[in-house]
This record gives C-alpha cells, structure tokens and sequence, in this order.
C-alpha cells in the first residue's frame, strides 16, 4: 500500500468517526458517579435564565431528561409535575430538561406554562441522557449524586428515593 492511499484511508476513517458522532478520549464526557459529588451544571430555562448546582445546595436536585417523541416520558412528566408541586415546599428541585430531536421550543411553551417545575433548554455539565430517554439524576442537599438511571420514575419510586432525602437535614 503506498504512502498516499494510506494517508487516503486514514482520512477517510476519520471523517466517518466524526461524522457518525463518535467522541475521541479526550472529547468524552465522564459520567457522575453515584455517592460521589455531583458535577457542576448550568441550565438554562426556557424563558433564557441560567441555574448553577452551587446555587441549589441545600435542595434536593432532580435532572429529568425527557423528549416529546417519548412515550415513558409522556407518562413521567404529568406524575413529576405533581410532585415537584406538592414537594417544592420541603425542599425539592426538579428540571425538565428537553433533549434533542423534540419539537421546537416555541411549539412546547403552552406546556410549560402549564408545568409548576422549570423547564430547561439545555444543560452544559457531564449530565445526559444514560442510553435513553427518560433518564433521572438525584443530586442531595449535601450535593452528592444519589439516584442515576434511565428509565421512567413512577410515584412508587420517587417516594423510595426522594422521601428519605427530603427528610434530611440542610447541611450547614
């Protein structure tokens, strides 16, 4: 093989990575880890607000990553909103984060409006979606990662999960 259809065929191997959207090592974001700290975050909310993790501690923290084209998101999103809302006073913070390949923004503020929880339009942070939608992260008043899983979350276990942190005290 000569040098050149070698160089060819690196190039081409490459650009294909790329395009397919795989992420080199040093490009690759590195999940939070359960009982560890949970990364920094910033949100920002629909209306264009920014929300930072160091200004929730003392709260206990839910990132939902949720899409419109989801049917197990469909159904969490309804039973997360009543929570947050019956919740919110003890202390609990809950995001609906819209990930891509949902409908525009525009075309989803009427259901926002109507939503007691925030909505964000994106995040920057090691957050994402863990092999699909819905996926949940539970950050506690301590800022310590404690729940991280795809999957719907039903009341069942968000009482299991949430209830015992909520009944923490805020750290000093």
């Amino acid at each position: 093989m000569t040098r050149r259809v070698h160089t060819a065929l690196v190039v081409a191997a490459a650009t294909i990575l790329a395009w397919s959207g795989a992420v080199g090592p040093s490009q690759a974001k590195t999940q939070p880890v359960i009982g560890e700290m949970a990364p920094e975050f910033e949100l920002t909310l629909v209306g264009g607000d920014k929300v930072r993790l160091s200004e929730l501690r003392g709260q206990v923290v839910v990132l939902n990553f949720w899409a419109t084209w989801c049917g197990p998101c469909r159904t969490e999103l309804p039973t997360l909103d009543n929570y947050y809302a019956a919740q919110q006073g003890h202390g609990l913070k809950i995001f609906a984060i819209t990930t891509e390949g949902s409908l525009p923004i525009y075309r989803l503020r009427n259901l926002f409006a109507a939503m007691h929880m925030p909505a964000a339009r994106s995040i920057k942070g090691d957050y994402g979606a863990l092999g699909g939608v819905p996926t949940n992260f539970v950050i506690d008043r301590a800022g310590k990662l404690r729940y991280a899983k795809a999957g719907a979350l039903d009341l069942d276990t968000l009482n299991r999960v949430l209830v015992p942190l909520l009944r923490e005290p805020t750290p000093k």
